[in-house]
């Protein structure tokens, strides 16, 4: 069995990604259903645990997308755990230097290529007709996140690393490094200068960037810039964005017998 995102990004082509914010292996089912090409459950900001993320994936699995986990921290336990427990890719937050890239490869690869310890309890039913430690190495996405202005001054350093597959920019902690608003569609000057060197620096190396947006328009300019893994939002802000607008046309259209108040 191949990483199907990773085949994409392979191709050139760009991977639009969903993140799980709900703890619900229904959510998961729903969003897994909506045609994204791969979805993350975020255990750093979202309300999962481990567990959790084991049900989220059960509640995709017969859908074609590719399972990710962004991990609470740069800490190579929970690193294997969830690539045990099924996650193709690891996203990983605040790696700001070579010895924080090289731990986060470390974690996520086995020997000799890294130090990943061998119990893939879940992930090993991948292996189809051949071992899963055989191709693990190969199909596993390790994403570090660029989020300080530490980690941009080492970028180089960072994307030289052995098994980095591409990076993963939060936008909203590389605004508030920088003094700025904690936000995600960004279009300060600075920012996209930033972006801008972040693209070619991985291009060059053959590598890709990915962007977590807060809107469908946003993403979609991101990509045609060159960004090549996109996320918008998460479930529970997609969720409450539908309802929302919802509610409101209903109120709109049926006017002051419907009014909020």
């Amino acid at each position: 069995m191949i990483n199907k995102a990773k085949a994409r990004l392979k191709a050139g082509k760009a991977v639009v990604n969903g993140w799980l914010a709900i703890p619900s292996g229904f959510s998961a089912e729903v969003m897994a259903q909506s045609g994204w090409d791969s979805v993350t459950v975020d255990m750093q900001h979202g309300v999962q645990d481990y567990l959790s993320m084991v049900q989220c994936f059960h509640g995709m699995g017969a859908q074609p997308v590719t399972p990710l986990v962004r991990v609470p921290w740069n800490e190579p336990g929970i690193i294997g755990k969830v690539l045990d427990g099924g996650a193709w890719g690891v996203i990983c937050p605040m790696v700001n230097n070579k010895a924080e890239a090289q731990r986060l490869v470390d974690a996520c690869l086995y020997p000799p290529a890294g130090k990943r310890s061998n119990g893939p309890i879940r992930s090993g039913a991948y292996g189809e007709s051949t071992s899963y430690q055989s191709i693990a190495n190969d199909e596993v996405l390790v994403m570090p996140m660029i989020e300080t202005q530490e980690a941009i001054d080492n970028i180089g350093a960072i994307l030289d690393v052995p098994g980095i597959s591409g990076i993963y920019i939060g936008p909203s902690d590389l605004g508030f490094s920088l003094g700025m608003v904690p936000k995600l569609d960004r279009e300060e000057p600075r920012i996209l200068e930033i972006y801008e060197m972040l693209l070619k620096e991985t291009s060059k190396r053959g590598l890709f960037a990915g962007l977590h947006n807060g809107s469908a328009a946003y993403a979609a300019r991101m990509i045609k810039m060159g960004f090549r893994f996109v996320t918008v939002g998460n479930d529970s802000s997609l969720m409450m964005k539908a309802a929302m607008a919802t509610v409101q046309e209903i109120r709109a259209t049926a006017g002051a017998v419907a009014a909020a108040g």
